[in-house]
C-alpha cells in the first residue's frame, strides 16, 4: 500500500474514533508493543534530532534509524521505542501526517519488532544502542545508616562524601547559666539580710533614745512639782 494512503487511513481511523462514543479503540490491538514506525523523515536528521521531536509525548528508550550499510546515510525511516506503551497512541495520533522540513512523515504502530542483527560494519556505539537503548540510566543511591546518637546532624550523615571542618565541642551552657543565676540570687539575699540587720539595730537604738528622753522628762516634772509643794 502507498505510504500516503496508509497515512490517510490512520487519520480517518482516529477521526472516526473521536466522533464515536465507543470505549474501545483501534489502538488496543497494539497494547503488547511499545514500538512505532516513522517514515518519510528528512535524510539530514540524526538519532538525537528524532528523539528531541518524539519525546514530546513520552520518554524514548530506544531508537533504530535505518542507514545504508556502505555509506552510513539515513534512509529516511526509523523505529522508536517508548518507556510507556500509552505514549505510542499519542505519537501516532499527533505526529502522523505532520510536516518536518517540508516532508510529510508517516507514524504507525509496530506489532512485532525484531532487533536488527549485528553485521561486521556496525560500530560499538550502535551495538550498545541496540542492547541498552538511549534511556537515561537510574542513579544509584547509597543507603543511609541511622545511628542512635541523638546529636547526629546532617554533617554526620554526609561526612564520607564531603570533607567538613571538625565539629566544635558541645558545652553545657544551660548549667553554667543556672549556676551564675544562683550565685546572683544568693548575693542579693545576703545583701537583704545585712540590710535587715542594720534596720533592726537602728530601730533598737532609736527605741533606747526614746526611752531615755521620756525618763528624763518625767524626772524634771517630778522635781518641779516638789518645789511648788514646799513653797
Amino acid at each position: 500500500m502507498n505510504p500516503l494512503t496508509n497515512m490517510k487511513n490512520v487519520k480517518k481511523l482516529s477521526e472516526q474514533e473521536l466522533r464515536s462514543l465507543n470505549k474501545t479503540t483501534w489502538h488496543d490491538q497494539y497494547r503488547d508493543s511499545a514500538w512505532i514506525f516513522v517514515g518519510g523523515l528528512p535524510y539530514d536528521l540524526t538519532e538525537g534530532d528524532i528523539v528531541c521531536v518524539f519525546s514530546q509525548y513520552g520518554e524514548v528508550v530506544n531508537i533504530n534509524l535505518i542507514r545504508d550499510k556502505d555509506t552510513g546515510k539515513s534512509k529516511g525511516f526509523c523505529f522508536i521505542c517508548y518507556e510507556d506503551q500509552r505514549s505510542t497512541d499519542l505519537a501516532v495520533d499527533n505526529f502522523n501526517g505532520i510536516t518536518i522540513l517540508k516532508r510529510t512523515i508517516r507514524v504507525d504502530h509496530v506489532s512485532n519488532y525484531k532487533v536488527p542483527k549485528d553485521s561486521k560494519k556496525t560500530d560499538e556505539e550502535t551495538k550498545k544502542l541496540y542492547q541498552e537503548g538511549c534511556a537515561p540510566k537510574p542513579v544509584e543511591l547509597k543507603p543511609t545508616v541511622v545511628n542512635q546518637d541523638l546529636r547526629e546532624t546532617l554533617a554526620d550523615q554526609i561526612v564520607d562524601d564531603i570533607k567538613l571542618p571538625p565539629r566544635l565541642p558541645i558545652y553545657r551552657i544551660k548549667q553554667e547559666i543556672k549556676t551564675e543565676v544562683k550565685e546572683e540570687v544568693e548575693q542579693v539575699n545576703i545583701k537583704k539580710e545585712k540590710k535587715s540587720k542594720k534596720d533592726k539595730k537602728h530601730k533598737k537604738k532609736s527605741k533606747r533614745k526614746h526611752k531615755y528622753s521620756s525618763s528624763s522628762d518625767s524626772e524634771s516634772d517630778s522635781s518641779g512639782s516638789s518645789n511648788s509643794n514646799e513653797n
